[in-house]
């Protein structure tokens, strides 16, 4: 009888490494080469970068290449620098001097158009690398984890204890407690969220057992608006207990003061690991439902559900560029159509309707979203632009009266990109211009 003969792998999964990193891959991944009696093999290890020696666990091994999982950081690399800030699970990067952290991403995002796009004059296209302005504390939302299980980082072991913070790499059971600024946020929410999380213990209340499936605090988000330092407070929880909603509005504003801008509670009992839930209900519980940011002049309310730009001050750098290319040349064609795909809160869209006396059509697959987009245009006066509720895909296949009369299509789609099948329905409208916000140039 026939049959396939079984390949024998390098490694096998859960197997331990330990590993030197020479080079990194677009994404974030370091790269090690272990020789083999074929010759080099090639390790990918999410979160490591050059210089580094770590321990890793094979996750997954393919006939020429396998993926790890960082389990610890050995010896770090030379070039790495103290902060005086609290580590995170999700900042691997936060000691590698800015300069460095600007050339790798600079360079993995330029070989992709190498080796994949096959981009032959990158070098005249590249018109060079926009650094943020702020280095430290530029997110504009943080979304933090209870749980019942907390990873010790003293121990480097899992104990049963109420936790608030970050999930620990590699798990989505386990939680890191914050208890000082992480560097990235609001430093007076991180250095006192200890004390809210003080305060939901306090209550008797467990925090969510994630293998088991029970609890009832899950996640706090909070939002910031950089316009005018306000809070939007989200607090999610199970419906397996009433909520001290007066004592935690208390709370919160006893540490955060004026602020604070609005809070909300919101139910969730669903299994999975999702701030939003598939069926729950949010309600705001004290104050407003949207903080105030502005860019470019403009003023947007954004809700705890929207998609808003992480870094609203290199937002501002980011779309004055996608200002340029969308506006070039349409002067010349006023009756043409400029459409905002995955539009989110309609940013973009906004901005184009300010500087061009032309249509603006901004599509988003989000309710919520397209609503702020829709009240920020009345507040900011802006009448030659109007915001579709949609899938973007079926919105093009219902609307073929767009083809033809696009000037400029705008793509700001979210991470994983956009479909082939939209991308086609896309080219489909004979647009002047493409121009693609991408967080994924592969």
């Amino acid at each position: 009888m026939g049959g396939h003969r079984r390949v024998k792998r390098t490694f096998h999964k859960g197997q331990e490494l330990r590993l030197t990193i020479e080079d990194m891959a677009f994404g974030g991944k370091g790269i090690a080469r272990v020789e083999t009696e074929k010759g080099p093999f090639v390790v990918f290890v999410q979160n490591a970068f050059p210089g580094q020696v770590v321990d890793v666990q094979v996750a997954k091994c393919k006939s020429r290449h396998a993926e790890c999982r960082l389990l610890r950081v050995v010896e770090p690399a030379d070039f790495e620098v103290d902060i005086p800030y609290q580590p995170i699970p999700g900042a691997p990067y936060a000691t590698v001097p800015m300069e460095k952290q600007h050339e790798w991403k600079a360079r993995t995002a330029l070989d992709l158009y190498r080796k994949i796009g096959e981009v032959e004059d990158l070098d005249t296209l590249y018109q060079g690398f926009v650094p943020s302005p702020l280095d430290w504390h530029y997110r504009n939302k943080m979304e933090y984890s209870f749980s019942e299980i907390r990873h010790d980082l003293e121990t480097d072991e899992k104990v049963d204890d109420f936790g608030l913070g970050f999930k620990h790499r590699g798990t989505w059971w386990a939680v890191e407690n914050l208890d000082a600024d992480s560097g990235l946020f609001d430093a007076l929410v991180e250095s006192t969220l200890h004390k809210v999380r003080e305060w939901c213990e306090n209550t008797g209340l467990p925090a969510w057992h994630p293998p088991k499936r029970e609890g009832f605090f899950r996640f706090l988000v909070v939002r910031k608006s950089y316009a005018n330092d306000g809070l939007l407070v989200n607090l999610v929880t199970t419906s397996d207990a009433p909520l001290d909603a007066e004592g935690f509005v208390e709370c919160i504003r006893g540490l955060w003061g004026d602020r604070v801008k609005g809070v909300l509670h919101t139910l969730n009992d669903d299994k999975g690991e999702r701030v939003e839930a598939r069926e729950g209900t949010s309600r705001v519980i004290w104050g407003d439902s949207t903080v105030t940011e502005v860019l470019h002049g403009l003023s947007f309310g954004i809700s705890m559900g929207s998609f808003f730009q992480t870094n609203p001050t290199s937002a501002e750098r980011l779309y004055a560029e996608v200002l340029s290319l969308a506006l070039e040349g349409v002067e010349n064609r006023p009756q043409d159509v400029i459409m905002d795909l995955f539009c989110g809160t309609g940013t973009i869209g906004q901005l184009v309707a300010k500087h061009a006396n032309t249509p603006v059509v901004g599509v988003d697959i989000v309710p919520s979203a397209i609503e702020d987009a829709r009240e920020a245009a009345k507040r900011n006066g802006l009448t030659g632009v109007e915001f579709v509720a949609a899938d973007a895909g079926k919105f093009l296949l219902e609307n073929p009266e767009y083809q033809g009369k696009i000037h400029t299509v705008i793509l700001d789609p979210p991470r994983a990109g956009i479909s082939p099948k939209t991308l086609r329905k896309v080219m489909r409208l004979g647009a002047q211009r493409l121009v693609y916000v991408s967080c994924n140039p592969a």
